[in-house]
């Protein structure tokens, strides 16, 4: 597979442009199937932590007030990946905040996302869910800390990534498992996925 970073992002919201800011991320980089380097960081974007926030991912206002600030903090991830192909479990949602804290540091994403909750729709329809924890547990894959923490649930996401390009190779036939093919299947209809990686397949 190609070599890709899976990003997480722990976050005040939903929506930047209501105002939520990141208060960690997360990003592992994953070759062959193997985390071979890993960043993660709290930062303190300057915006109090909702107590709700507080109980589901356990960063208090405190925590956040002796972290390095959003600035420092992006500028470090955005040079530890690079140009590398992104991935997110809900992409949707990192890419959003990807986008509005690089753009303020006067940076622009330049490569695309990839999305495992997307993908895992389309290649393991029959799980129970597709949030991560239930991904994770459906592929019987390893926990790798408490969820809703940045570096667990991006070292989760790309566990299950490397079972999703498993299930690509065995039962697909699929040889080389590229960023651009993912993305080209999760924008797939999922009644069309068997037909157009058969192509795919003969096409090798």
């Amino acid at each position: 597979m190609d070599v890709v970073a899976v990003i997480d992002f722990e976050t005040t919201g939903l929506s930047p442009a209501q105002g939520d800011r990141a208060t960690e991320i997360a990003a592992v980089i994953l070759e062959n199937g193997k985390v071979v380097d890993r960043y993660q960081s709290l930062m303190n974007a300057g915006v109090g932590i909702p107590s709700f926030i507080e109980e589901l991912t356990g960063i208090s206002n405190a925590m956040i007030r002796q972290a390095p600030t959003a600035t420092v903090v992006m500028r470090e991830v955005s040079d530890f990946v690079s140009d590398i192909p992104l991935v997110a479990h809900n992409a949707s949602f990192d890419c959003k905040f990807w986008d509005a804290e690089v753009a303020r540091i006067n940076l622009t994403r330049r490569q695309e996302f990839a999305c495992s909750l997307l993908l895992s729709r389309r290649l393991l329809p029959l799980a129970p869910s597709h949030k991560l924890g239930a991904l994770v547990e459906y592929a019987n894959l390893p926990l790798a800390g408490r969820a809703h923490r940045a570096l667990a649930d991006a070292e989760m996401a790309a566990s299950l990534l490397t079972h999703l390009a498993d299930e690509l190779r065995s039962r697909y036939g699929i040889r080389q498992v590229t960023h651009e093919l993912l993305r080209k299947i999760q924008g797939i209809p999922k009644a069309k996925v068997e037909q157009v990686l058969a192509k795919h397949q003969q096409s090798q």
